[in-house]
């Protein structure tokens, strides 16, 4: 597995034109999946998807050819085919409308990088994460992408392994999965932690809603 690290690394920087991942985020990629990955995905393609076709039995790649990326990969000497199943087209369209057989062992998340595209692929995303499995944020250094980081980094359902240059690892915990078709922000611990104390329970936050302007300036007045 090192030498094909070392292949993949050594390909030139011209490979493709949509960016690539480093040394150190390729072989973090193989410490934590190396003989355990069956199902795994990822959004955006290129040396991780060289990688990913050894070390994975399913692999699906959501993406475009970006930078000729996909055709990159696929003419490769490194790629193997036979575990990889490409669905071409913007993950704003392809995952919305994807149904995911299996729970999934890992996916790396590196698609498009504009607001708010790295929260709809997560939200696509994460319901699909076994536990134990292994969810991972490329590009954290861009501001959309850290905000997601952030919010992971304080989440029951997520535990930080570690950060490899700009590459978050995340490991999915026992905790149970918030609902994706409701809300709950107030058992998100990035909320909990931050909305006021007098406010965190969600029935003292309705009455304050529907208090009359009047009593809501006595009861600031009050703590003044």
């Amino acid at each position: 597995m090192n030498e094909l690290i070392q292949k993949i690394a050594d390909l030139p920087p011209d490979f493709h034109g949509a960016g690539s991942i480093s040394p150190r985020v390729l072989r973090a990629l193989v410490r934590h999946g190396d003989g355990k990955l069956i199902n795994t995905m990822e959004t955006g393609c290129g040396r991780s998807t060289l990688l990913f076709s050894h070390l994975s039995k399913n692999h699906k790649v959501f993406a475009v050819d970006d930078g000729n990326s996909i055709s990159a990969v696929r003419s490769s000497h490194l790629f193997n085919s036979s575990t990889i199943e490409f669905i071409e087209s913007p993950t704003q369209l392809s995952l919305p409308a994807y149904t995911f057989e299996n729970p999934l062992d890992m996916a790396f998340i590196d698609g498009p990088h504009g607001y708010p595209f790295p929260d709809l692929e997560y939200y696509y995303v994460y319901p699909h994460i076994k536990e134990g499995g292994l969810l991972i944020l490329d590009d954290i250094d861009i501001p959309t992408i850290y905000n997601i980081y952030n919010f992971l980094r304080e989440d029951a359902m997520f535990e930080l392994l570690e950060v490899v240059d700009d590459t978050a690892f995340f490991k999915r915990t026992s905790a149970p999965v918030h609902d994706p078709f409701a809300d709950g922000w107030w058992l998100q611990n990035y909320n909990k932690k931050r909305w006021p104390k007098r406010f965190r329970s969600k029935w003292v936050h309705l009455a304050v809603k529907c208090m009359p302007e009047k009593l809501k300036l006595a009861i600031k007045k009050l703590r003044s």
